[in-house]
This record gives structure tokens, sequence and C-alpha cells, in this order.
């Protein structure tokens, strides 16, 4: 068709031209779609439609990958995912490209709901010593300065060392991140925020992640390779110690060295290679201890000789044969980050779990008679009988250590004087402390119990406060995996943790019964709030308290909880009886 042709034909047409607006989709504007109406019936409309329409639904799937990808990131009131290439059928997802929308959100966020109108935003930003921490800490920084920020890098650090550059002076950051995946292998890594109220809860990451998922999905260029400003560096670590230590002197009041009070105790310090290594220089050596025959201080981002972590079998073995090795009087095992811990007694003897929460509310109820203790919801029996036993009161609540600690929280708002949460983890806070999981801190509190016995005149040791705790004779952990797409995983978890619910309350199980209360002091425990204004739910358990169906009598119990880590369901049970937990598998399978 000629061109004066191709003029005739347009100009006998009416144009009418369309165009679509995805104001829900940013950065994908003005596809338009064009329609020739012909002004006489016999001619057949010409319709052309341009490319990115074609590609309409095959950009809208790759949107969402992008943003589901994003918001998978979120684990519970973390960020968490694999960094490096190395784990058999998991891929890379936490890329520098996803942590920079993150952190550029994060300062958003700060910047909308913590600002008191007093300038720029300051931002610290601490780091365990994994391998893809240096590559992560450049995107984090790139993404504060794209959110108008002013970022300070403390380098090597710990976790509730980020909390506490909030609130020490002369820092008193507005917010901070810890880079950290914990006790997950070397390939993983992930972010914890904090502000100067503490750690953020599930919902404030979510819509962190919503945001960053946003920005993430609709960004042609997905890795920003400017930074605006350059973080400048800061020693806070330092700082952090100096406050540990002052608070071991002022407590223990040694009445001949006031400043090495620890002088004549043998303290040894397994970090696993972590970031717990300056708590043996820095605090211990500086307060008289001997710290000979310490493990793994040396930060290595690879983990050579154990997972560090206070659960970790092989980590407390270790320590523990350093201890005896060394007759000393305390052995100590924190995790990566430092913000849990658990211990050696001087006689070798493990305490983590339901162990080290006796031991904490042994001294806690010393100090605070009648406080409540709350704890998950996988404790024994026997740590109910200890702590109400010493006067205290036992409040069970959901797996989760931001659970657990907000819990305590709206309990002291409630009135109800509650003074530790801790979590079987390891993760513990005291309210003295801001209500923050801090590893060295509750190592300070054991060692400052310590060096006041051995002032009054015994030489036991710490782990004589809980030789009276009742251990169940039987304890088992299953995990059931949920076969499912990933972003299905956590409804498909729902639905099988709300049938046992069904299943319970149904009369189904015989014997066995919901574990739940109205108040949130009693014993029995309490999984569900009773309060006016219950904590949003980030994932769904039920304990469940099993009896023998001829006596009544309670043997035992089952907790099902979805994991916030994994596309999996965990399993726990305990018996006090041989074979219980066989039993209540049985039941569980069968029935």
């Amino acid at each position: 068709m000629s061109s004066t042709s191709t003029s005739s034909l347009m100009a006998s047409k009416t144009v009418v031209f369309k165009t679509a607006l995805f104001s829900s989709l940013p950065g994908i504007v003005n596809r338009s779609f064009l329609t020739f109406a012909p002004a006489s019936p016999s001619i057949k409309p010409l319709r052309t439609r341009c490319s990115s329409v074609t590609k309409f639904d095959e950009v809208t799937n790759s949107l969402d990958e992008d943003m589901d990808q994003i918001r998978r990131l979120q684990n519970g009131s973390d960020v968490r995912g694999v960094a490096l290439e190395g784990e058999k059928g998991r891929t890379v997802d936490l890329t520098p490209a996803a942590v920079e929308a993150i952190a550029e959100s994060f300062g958003e966020w700060v910047a909308a709901t913590e600002s008191n109108g007093n300038g720029v935003i300051k931002v610290s930003l601490g780091r365990d010593p994994r391998v893809s921490g240096g590559k992560l800490s450049t995107a984090v920084f790139a993404g504060l300065a794209r959110a108008g920020c002013l970022a300070f890098d403390m380098g090597l650090a710990t976790t509730p060392a980020c909390f506490m550059s909030t609130l020490i002076s002369p820092f008193e950051y507005d917010a901070s991140i810890m880079m950290t995946a914990s006790h997950l292998p070397y390939t993983r890594n992930g972010l914890k925020f904090f502000t100067k109220r503490g750690g953020l809860t599930s919902p404030e990451v979510e819509k962190i992640c919503d945001l960053a998922a946003r920005k993430y999905a609709t960004r042609q260029t997905k890795v920003s390779t400017l930074i605006r400003t350059r973080p400048t560096q800061v020693d806070f670590m330092s700082a952090y110690s100096k406050h540990l230590r002052e608070i071991i002197k002022e407590r223990i009041n040694h009445p001949e060295h006031y400043d090495t009070p620890l002088k004549g105790f043998q303290i040894v310090v397994n970090a696993g290679n972590g970031s717990g290594g300056f708590f043996t220089w820095d605090v211990l050596d500086k307060l008289g201890a001997d710290t000979f025959g310490s493990l793994y201080l040396n930060p290595d981002g690879m983990f050579p000789n154990h997972i560090p972590n206070p659960e970790n079998k092989i980590a407390m073995s270790h320590t523990r044969a350093a201890v005896l090795e060394n007759s000393a009087d305390l052995g100590v095992v924190f995790d990566t980050d430092v913000d849990r811990s658990g211990v050696v007694d001087n006689r070798g003897n493990p305490i983590n779990g339901d162990k080290l929460i006796a031991l904490m509310s042994a001294i806690v109820l010393k100090e605070h008679p009648g406080s409540t203790i709350v704890t998950d919801a996988r404790t024994s029996m026997g740590l109910t009988r200890f702590i109400t036993e010493r006067g205290g009161r036992h409040c069970l609540y959901r797996v989760g250590y931001r659970n657990v600690i907000d819990k305590g929280v709206e309990l002291n708002k409630d009135g109800i004087e509650t003074h530790l949460m801790m979590e079987t983890s390891g993760h513990g806070a005291v309210k003295e402390n801001h209500f923050l999981d801090d590893g060295a801190y509750m190592v300070v509190k054991i060692i400052i119990e310590m060096v006041r016995m051995r002032l009054a005149g015994s030489n036991e040791g710490i782990g004589s406060l809980i030789e009276d705790l009742e251990e169940p004779l039987e304890a088992v952990e299953l995990r059931l995996n949920i076969l499912s797409e990933p972003r299905d995983a956590k409804a498909k978890g729902i639905e099988a943790i709300e049938t046992f619910r069904e299943y319970i309350e149904e009369g189904k199980l015989k014997g066995w019964e919901l574990g739940t209360c109205g108040d949130c002091w009693v014993s029995e425990g309490c999984l569900v709030d009773s309060n006016d204004h219950p904590s949003a739910i980030d994932a769904h358990m039920y304990r469940a308290r099993v009896s023998d169906e001829e006596s009544g009598e309670e043997y035992g119990w089952v907790h099902m909880r979805q994991s916030i880590h994994n596309p999996n369901i965990a399993l726990n049970m305990q018996s006090m009886l041989p074979g219980g937990c066989l039993s209540m598998t049985r039941v569980f399978r069968d029935q």
C-alpha cells in the first residue's frame, strides 16, 4: 500500500486510543492499546497492539515472582536467606539487590515512624564474621543512602550491641541493623532490625519486606553501585564491653578488689569462631579472670570447628572438656551473634535449654520474689514445678523468642510483674536490661551470682542452684516436611495444625486435652492471649496435655507448630513415663 493510500485509509477511520495506567505496578506505565474503528461496516477493523502488552502476562508473572522472593525472606521478626552457593537444593535468594531494597525500605520506615524531626536519621550496622558479610554490607549502605540516612559501620559486632548502640552515649543512633543468620550454616545470612524501642515485631518486618518487594520487582537495575555518603566507621564494641564491665563491678562490689572482682576465677569461653571473642579479652580479662583454655575465639565465617550454638552437642562437649581439663569455675558457650548463650558448671554439667531457664529463674526470683517467668510452650512440667516452688509464676507462651519477650512486655504493661522471659533455644531477656535478648548479659548475671556465692562462703558452683530440677524421662522432637510449593507451605501448615486442634476438641484422641488458660500468670500456661490486645499470630501452634485414660493422671505433652524457618512442622513431646513418647507418637500417627 502506498503512502498516499495509507494516508487516505487513516483519514477514513475514527482513531480510538485507549491507555491503561497500571498504578499498582510502579515503573510499568503507558501500556497502550490502539484500536482503529472503521467508518464502514464493510471494512474489517485493523487492530495493533504494542509489544509490551503482548508480553504483559510474562511481565506480571515475573513481577509476582520477584515480590514473592523478597517476602519469603521474612523470618518472623528477622530477614534470612541463602547468601552463597553451596547448599544442596537451595539457590541464592539473599542477593545484594534484595538486601539493598530491604535496607532502603527500613530507612524509610524509620524516618516515617521513629523520627522526632531532629534531622537526618542515623543508622548503625554491625555484622558477624560470615564471608558474605562484606558484599552485603555494601548493599545495606547503598540502601540506607537511597533512603537519605547517615550510616555508621560498627564492623564485627553482636546483635545485642547493635540495639545498645541506639541507647549508649555518645552514639545513640536512631536505629540499627545486625547482619547475621545466627547459628545457621556459613552459606546463610540475614538482617535483624532495632530502634530505640527494641527489636522490630513480625508485622513491622512484614511491612518493610512488602515495601522492599515492590521496589525490587520494579527496578530495572537490581544493584546500585553508588554509595552517596560513605559510612562512618565507629568502635562501639569497646563502649559496649565497658558497659558490661561496669555492671559486674558495681553489682559484685568486691570488698577487696573492686576493679578486678573476677580475680581467682577461671572462666573458659567458647565463641565458636563467631562474634563472642570480645567477651574474653575485653570483659573477663580486664576484670581479672583467668581465661586460659578458651576455645575458637578468632572470628572465622566458615565456622570450621562446630556450629556456634549453645544447643549444639559438639559445642557443649568441647566446652565441657575444656572446663574439666582446666578445672575451670565456669564454661561459656555463645552463638554466632551472641544473643544466645549456654554455660557449663564447674563439674562439667552442660546447662542449656530448661536447665538454663531454671538457673536464670533461680537468680531472678532471689532478686524479685513472686515474679512471673515467661517461657515458650516446649518447657517441661518439672520446670513449672521448679519455678512455682520458689514462689514464681510460670507463663507458657508461643514458641519464638520475640513472642516470648513481647509477652513479658505486655504482662508488665498489664501490671503483672515479669522479670524474665526465656525460650528453650537460649534466647533470654530480663526486664532490667531493656527486655533485650542478650547472651552476654545472661552470662554476666550468672557470673555475678557465682562470685556472690563464693563471697558468701560457698564453693558449690552455680550448678548447685538447679540440683532439684526434675527433668523429663523422655524428650523427642520430630520434623514433618510440608510437600508443596514454597508459597503454599504456610497455608498447608496452618491447615494441618488446625486439624490437630479439631481432632483433640472433638475427642478423637483419648486422654489428650488442649493446654490453654484464661489468665497469663497461672502455672498451666497460656498459648492464647486472653487480654484486650492479643498479639498477632506469626506461626500456628498448640500444646496438648496427655493423660492416662484409666487413671486420668497426666504423664506428658505434645506440642505441634509451624516452623518459621523452613517448610515443615515441628512436633515436640515429653513424657514422665518410660515409652511415653513412643505411645504418643503412635496415637498421633494412627488416629
